[in-house]
């Protein structure tokens, strides 16, 4: 029972989560990470019909979000408190498996953050050891409490939709959107391999789950949470909608999509490379992102073995992930191939569909909030 308390006083550390900055990461921060490669992926497999697998991903995602909303508003307690009072051996084992879980998520985000940087920030070759300070701010994160990705979710209000409105505005005019006409041209079949292979990219919901299961909400949150969601779906599809209708058939060997969606903006031959400044911008924002993840396996990793040292796990963690880096991001295509393609089922399975028995989780027995 004392270790179901501990469990319980862990999970009220993050009672400053607030709707609004759920709704402010849904927003402006899960997009991030579709700006970067998932274009072209979906450019290479579902051709000119790349926004259909992405709005199935949305709607889907969507749907889950919805259902984890609507299983967090039963309770005055929150989603984990009731997991843990009616079933602490069994939140031991879901804490476990989400900390393996996000462990595996993490992988292509951060050899995607690795790549990227190397192309976009070094005219030379980089050394080996180029990427390390990444980890030694993903140390620090991972050493906060969930509280702080609130604060990052408040940040990228800014840092996303300043750079975002920038590039768009920028593309605008030289994108011709009939290169996506006529629509659904391409076989189902296509547009369902392409919404396999990007299903790492579009798995939102689970990365709300642990904020939604750490807040109690209020009135009007779940529709601020929905609204920031579907902003963010929109401002991706729209940003889909120009990568394609600048490049057309060459877009699948256009990686790094908001780094050269802007390129051919005809100001930049007279006043130099500014969009690179929005660029940097999004950067900080990817970083939040890839940070995510991460942050969710130490908190789940603490809340499975009683560990207080937040600290000395995320160090733990991120000098493993260092190594991991160094000596296998030579495997880069072998792990897209074997995460996007041969295991793109863990996705749908466990940031999916195990999700969904919050719903079934038995109410609390005070009164329902009204």
């Amino acid at each position: 029972m004392t270790k179901t308390l501990s469990l319980t006083q862990s999970a009220r550390l993050n009672d400053q989560i607030n709707g609004r900055q759920i709704a402010l990461a849904a927003a402006f921060l899960l997009p991030a990470a579709k700006l970067l490669e998932a274009p072209s992926i979906l450019a290479e497999y579902a051709k000119g019909d790349l926004l259909l697998p992405a709005l199935f991903h949305f709607l889907l995602q969507g749907g889950i979000l919805l259902a984890l909303l609507f299983a967090a508003s039963r309770s005055e307690k929150t989603l984990f408190e009731r997991l843990e009072s009616r079933f602490p051996v069994g939140a031991r084992i879901f804490y476990g498996g989400y900390t393996l879980y996000f462990l595996f998520a993490a992988i292509l985000p951060l050899m995607d953050l690795e790549k990227f940087s190397y192309a976009a920030f070094f005219d030379t070759s980089p050394t080996v050891f180029s990427f390390t300070f990444f980890f030694f701010l993903s140390a620090f994160i991972c050493s906060k409490s969930l509280k702080s990705v609130g604060r990052a979710a408040d940040l990228s209000l800014f840092l996303f939709l300043i750079p975002f409105l920038a590039l768009i505005g920028m593309s605008f005019n030289v994108a011709d959107l009939t290169h996506l006409l006529p629509f659904a041209k391409n076989k189902f079949r296509d547009t369902v391999y392409a919404f396999t292979r990007t299903t790492p990219h579009f798995s939102d919901s689970i990365l709300l789950l642990p904020l939604i299961g750490n807040f109690k909400p209020k009135k009007g949150d779940s529709l601020k949470i929905m609204g920031g969601y579907g902003a963010g779906a929109l401002s991706t599809l729209l940003f889909l909608a120009v990568f394609f209708g600048i490049y057309s058939s060459i877009a699948p060997m256009k990686h790094y999509a908001f780094s050269k969606i802007a390129e051919y903006f005809p100001a930049l031959s007279v006043i130099g490379r500014v969009d690179l400044l929005f660029v940097y911008l999004l950067t900080v924002v990817l970083l939040f992102f890839t940070c995510l993840p991460l942050q969710y396996t130490t908190d789940f990793f603490c809340r499975t073995t009683g560990v207080k040292q937040r600290g000395f796990v995320s160090a733990a963690l991120n000098l493993l992930l260092f190594l991991f880096l160094l000596f296998f991001n030579k495997y880069y295509n072998a792990f897209y191939a074997a995460i996007g393609g041969k295991f793109f089922f863990v996705f749908l399975l466990v940031a999916d569909l195990l999700p969904l028995f919050f719903l079934f989780l038995p109410k609390s027995k005070e009164a329902r909030r009204a």
